[in-house]
């Protein structure tokens, strides 16, 4: 098959590509077997492959631009001997590289582009480019990528499948197209156009070369490869949906790709490079470069005495009519220490706490700290079955709790300490700071967190981890001496940790919210106003709940305003940015110790309109890096979405008594020359954007596919955000009869507008593609909450 001749050219297997075009007969197979062969090729696929990641649909053009690079000679040669080698042509190499990229940017593993075979007269009436139907076919070129297969034979494959296809090429692409599941949507949105010197000579029409071709182009994305002296690659992209520096960081990819091609044939196709050597760099050290000075040999409870040492006479905590120094504070909470201590609690001994929002709650979390022992949330509005499992899973021997809620506790064999009957028995133990072995290396507390099993998972969180984000908060959002922060979160929910904890090293003052309060928007906005509250913290569904209670934020222009434990929407941001004088975006995982990444909101957020922005999440805190990784721990590119890993002294030990678990979510750091350092994955999808920032999307598990179509649940809900008249939307897939797989959107809405089911689909329609508008809208007059003020997706009604 292979002929080795160079009478015409001195590469065998152009010569050879050259015979295989001038001597096929298209008229040699009948129509019948043409459409059989392109329904079989196309068989499954059912969405084009889009490049979203790095498109920016808000930018207002409609022209086209173009930019290229050059292989060097060293790579053209490499790559040259590699193709004669392996009896590859060019156009295979050069369709290998273009499909990676394709699959590397969708997080896909099957991908079609099409294929501009340049000099063919075959018309291909209904294509995207007009002036150039009469000159040219375009096919597509359907190519499986599967991650583990070695880079040669998948090229061979290529080779073949390509050789095979040119069987069936005189077939109009509008037909092909028709007898395709993707039809009559369009089957591919960019296309390549391969040129050499042999083709140019023999083949191309006059005056149509394949630069001119390119020109011609309306496709968003079109490549442009030319082989003569030179190999050089060219993009021609819509300005209004790509910006110049992702083309550009596009062809680098490519040039990375093709030259990876060359250093080992038998690499496995996951273990290409992608990245440039300097954006490799950025990603994983600049951006990570968050060294800073903490106390790393002092706990939370010992810095917490050095500021009592400081200010004792200062009001720390205000609850209700009561107001407590930080000395009385400090005494309190050493009085049940020492008695803690005496029932055997020391470092990384558990122990419950089962209170009311009250000072009592405070003094009780202050003093298992300074026991030394790591203190386990239990909080009294969880059902019963929860807190019997983690009352068994902790093994906990001690149990800080009032009389009050005794009753509501199932059967433990925990020894009981009841901070209000008990007063007497502790106000007999001394007032002076305990002494204890606890250190860095210990745990502080313990906090159990949903699980995808359904059983909620204890995180381990270490002394250390804890100081070092309290110091980091002290810096950026900041708070100092003169803040006043009211804290409404439940203590299962690690935020409180910045809540309760972050004033009392600085001196500043805690105003403690009770439950009944944060539940109520009415009376929370009258207490944040009547506190003079300078700072504070809630889920996005909270400050919803504020907005919808009236708070107008009047007179609070020095509030700062922390958002998190959900993403943070545009419309949200929107509203509140006006009233506050700073609004900061927080994300972490209790995994990571609160929060591991931080951004301050800017002007020029707030004038997102474009249902694919979010605001972002920013960048990692100090002493705490992060990573967007594929699914084969590679770095991806900028713009490109990926899954997040955290790592840094912010780590969690792991999961409590789930060994096999923690194994599984926190790895070994695979860019990290340090032992034992780790990263944990997050499950969280997310994004660099070019300034270095963090785009948050969706959870993984959010990601769903129905008839064939990847969708990103999050996006709709970003969407759904942007209308005025709704206020909070979750989107979710039900299955409620089996087989019926379908989009469902919850929605609360503004009692002062009216709003149809019909203007809600045109409003999406506009917007999104008819497989992600949901095709059943429920209206709530609120949406579920866990005790942690995220929305309950379980409890949304069918």
């Amino acid at each position: 098959v292979f002929i080795p001749c160079t009478a015409l050219n001195s590469d065998p297997v152009n010569h050879l590509y050259i015979t295989m075009q001038t001597s096929f007969r298209p008229d040699t197979i009948l129509p019948m077997e043409s459409e059989e062969f392109w329904r079989q090729l196309l068989h499954g696929f059912t969405a084009p492959i889009k490049l979203s990641e790095i498109e920016n649909p808000r930018l207002q053009t409609t022209s086209h631009g173009t930019k290229s690079i050059q292989l060097s000679s060293a790579s053209q040669v490499a790559l040259q001997e590699f193709a004669h080698s392996h009896q590859l042509h060019l156009r295979t190499i050069i369709h290998g590289a273009w499909a990676l990229l394709l699959s590397r940017y969708s997080s896909e593993n099957d991908v079609v582009f099409g294929e501009l075979r340049v000099g063919e007269k075959t018309a291909s009436h209904g294509s995207p480019d007009p002036a150039i139907d009469t000159f040219v076919n375009i096919l597509p070129v359907r190519v499986k990528l599967p991650p583990d297969q070695a880079l040669l034979p998948w090229l061979q494959e290529l080779q073949t499948n390509w050789m095979e296809m040119q069987k069936h090429a005189h077939i109009p692409f509008t037909t092909i197209q028709s007898w395709s599941e993707v039809s009559p949507n369009i089957l591919f949105e960019n296309l390549v156009i391969f040129e050499d010197a042999a083709l140019s000579a023999t083949l191309t029409p006059p005056g149509q070369t394949g630069r001119e071709l390119l020109a011609q182009s309306q496709y968003p994305l079109t490549l442009f490869a030319q082989v003569e002296s030179t190999i050089d690659l060219e993009i021609s992209y819509h300005c209004g949906q790509f910006e110049n520096e992702a083309i550009q960081r596009l062809l680098g990819h490519l040039q990375t790709l093709l030259e990876g091609f060359v250093v080992d044939p038998q690499q496995l196709l996951s273990r290409l490079p992608l990245i440039t050597a300097a954006e490799r760099h950025q990603l994983l050290v600049e951006w990570n470069q968050t060294t800073a000075e903490y106390s790393q040999d002092k706990c939370i409870h010992q810095l917490f005495e050095e500021q009592v040492s400081r200010t004792p006479e200062a009001i720390a905590l205000v609850f209700e009519e009561q107001h407590i120094t930080y000395q009385d504070l400090n005494q309190r909470a050493n009085q049940l220490a020492h008695h803690l201590q005496s029932l055997g609690v020391g470092p990384n001994v558990l122990v419950g706490i089962c209170v009311e929002r009250s000072v009592e709650m405070l003094v009780g979390l202050l003093g298992i700290l300074k026991a030394g022992g790591a203190y386990v949330p239990l909080d009294p509005a969880f059902p019963s079955d929860r807190l019997a499992y983690m009352l068994s899973d902790s093994q906990m021997t001690v149990l800080v709790a009032q009389q009050a809620l005794l009753s509501t506790l199932p059967a433990h064999q925990a020894q009981i300490v009841c901070l209000d009957t008990d007063a007497t028995i502790i106000a007999r133990s001394s007032h002076q700071n305990p002494s204890s072995d606890v250190a860095a290396e210990h745990l502080a507390y313990v906090i159990y967190t949903s699980g995808s099993t359904g059983k909620p998972k204890g995180v381990q969180i270490l002394q250390g981890a804890a100081t070092n984000f309290l110091s980091s908060m002290q810096l950026q959002p900041g708070l100092n001496a003169q803040d006043i922060l009211l804290a409404i979160t439940t203590i299962s929910f690690d935020i409180a940790v910045l809540e309760l904890y972050l004033p009392l090293l600085i001196g500043a003052q805690v105003i403690l919210a009770s439950r009944a309060v944060v539940a109520d928007g009415i009376r929370l906005a009258q207490l944040l106003e009547t506190s003079q509250a300078t700072f504070m913290q809630a889920t996005p569904a909270t400050w919803q709940l504020l907005l919808a209670a009236g708070w107008s934020g009047q007179g609070q222009s020095s509030l700062k305003v922390l958002c998190g434990g959900e993403a943070l929407s545009p419309q949200l941001a929107k509203e509140l940015a006006p009233k506050v004088a700073s609004l900061w975006n927080m994300y972490g995982p209790t995994e990571a110790t609160v929060w591991a990444t931080v951004y301050e909101v800017k002007a020029a957020d707030l004038l997102i309109t474009s249902q694919r922005s979010a605001i972002s999440v920013g960048r990692p805190i100090a002493n705490t890096q992060t990573y967007i990784l594929d699914s084969f721990l590679q770095p991806v590119p900028i713009g490109v979405r990926g899954e997040l890993y955290i790592g840094g002294v912010q780590l969690a030990k792991g999961y409590l008594n789930r060994p096999d678990l923690s194994n599984e979510k926190f790895i070994t750091h695979p860019f990290s020359e340090q032992p034992n350092a780790r990263l944990y994955r997050t499950g969280d999808l997310v994004r660099y954007l070019p300034t270095g920032d963090i785009e948050y999307i969706s959870r993984i598990d959010n990601q769903v596919k129905i008839r064939g179509y990847r969708i990103e649940l999050g996006e709709i809900e970003v969407v759904l955000a942007t209308h005025s008249a709704i206020r909070q939307n979750a989107v979710v897939v039900r299955e409620d009869l089996p087989g019926d797989k379908r989009l469902v959107a919850y929605l609360v809405a503004d009692e002062q507008q009216n709003i149809t089911v019909n203007d809600l689909r045109n409003f999406l329609s506009e917007q999104l593609p008819a497989y992600m508008v949901p095709s059943a809208f429920v209206i709530l007059a609120a949406l579920p909450l866990t005790p942690n003020g995220k929305i309950d997706r379980r409890s949304l009604p069918i």
